[in-house]
């Protein structure tokens, strides 16, 4: 091959990593590149051995069942996928019906804008984001609504991506992220106008152990709405087919288990709540959640392949090509529980603490 051959060849190939990094995938505009994937909170030459104990979990699943052991898989979980979530979906850790002439990104933030909507606060309230990952559904609420939103996530590493994300965006005045769980929340009784969770609240073992934490920390009167990962009433426990998809989301999710539809509400008034409305937003007339995974199997092969070269080069940890193929492989199990109509994960429950209600201790 002469000198020029050799020349162009290089000129294509650094051509190509140039397009790959900085070109392909918006990751500039969602804060995050790909030369800058890590493990979280995980140190680099630790990331494939989170990822094979992540895995372990299943291994032992009555550990996954219980409030105890949740956490640390919860937070490995997200320290694993946080920054893959990010730089290939975007700040906002959740599905949205498909809106026609519409973005992706503007239906994921009128989707976001309806749950406040729903829950009547004004400006100068203050809310609660239960589950706030690194913080996307949190500014858009908070620059639609003006309301004071507080967020919490189990995972320190999305507290910080957050925090930065939120000085970045101007809205640092109305946007405070705490790190803590869930289900033990550091928050007094009673000192909340108004509460949301999206897509979150399925890491719970136990949904009324959540609901119960909402309930105590919302102020008699205030509104609280949670968008839900349910089967549906189509799913059935003895078809084999349904059985391999909803456990596919399971392992794919950090879920101790999906929970069906039917069980909602009934965990929601078990802790005292009132149930205002109930909906599954992701059926019709609302157009399919699940097409912006099927039109992003060209991105995850290019994505794919450019983590694989990052990992071999040593800039991204080796375990991030395990975790992207995961990661891959649990796109197709969401996508064949939507298409078949056995999964929602946007099940929609609208609930008010009662007035006349005591704070439950």
């Amino acid at each position: 091959m002469d000198s020029l051959s050799l020349f162009c060849t290089g000129a294509l190939l650094a051509g190509g990593l140039y397009w790959f990094v900085c070109v392909l995938g918006p990751a500039e505009q969602k804060g995050k590149r790909a030369v800058d994937l890590s493990g979280g909170s995980i140190s680099a030459e630790k990331v494939r051995d989170n990822y094979k104990q992540y895995w372990s979990f299943f291994r032992r699943p009555k550990e996954i069942e219980t409030a105890e052991k949740v956490p640390d898989f919860v937070d490995t979980f997200y320290n694993l996928v946080t920054d893959i979530y990010e730089w290939g979906w975007g700040q906002s850790f959740h599905f949205s019906p498909s809106i026609p002439g519409k973005s992706h990104r503007d239906a994921t933030r009128l989707h976001e804008e309806m749950a406040v909507d729903l829950i009547d606060v004004k400006p100068g309230d203050r809310i609660l984001d239960v589950g706030c990952g690194v913080g996307g559904p949190m500014r858009a609420i908070a620059a639609h609504s003006q309301a004071k939103v507080v967020g919490i996530t189990i995972n320190d590493y999305q507290v910080n991506r957050a925090r930065m994300h939120n000085k970045k965006a101007g809205l640092d005045s109305l946007c405070e992220v705490v790190c803590g769980n869930f289900l033990e929340m550091p928050f007094q009784d009673n000192s909340f106008d108004g509460a949301y969770s999206i897509e979150a609240t399925c890491h719970a073992p136990k949904l009324e152990d959540v609901y119960a934490e909402v309930f105590r920390v919302l102020k008699p009167g205030s509104l609280y709405v949670s968008y839900e990962w349910v089967t549906t009433e189509k799913y059935r426990a003895d078809n084999p087919e349904h059985v391999e998809v909803i456990q596919g989301i399971e392992r794919g999710d950090a879920l101790p288990g999906l929970r069906s539809y039917s069980d909602i509400a009934e965990a929601a008034k078990k802790v005292g709540f009132e149930v205002v409305k109930e909906k599954d937003l992701a059926k019709p007339p609302s157009l399919p959640w699940w097409t912006r995974l099927k039109m992003g199997r060209i991105a995850y092969w290019r994505n794919h392949i450019l983590v694989i070269v990052l990992a071999a080069i040593g800039i991204a940890p080796k375990g991030t090509v395990d975790v992207h193929d995961m990661l891959f492989k649990t796109a197709d199990y969401l996508t064949r529980g939507g298409d078949s109509g056995i999964f929602s994960p946007m099940h929609m429950i609208l609930l008010r603490k009662p007035k006349e209600a005591p704070s439950k201790s």
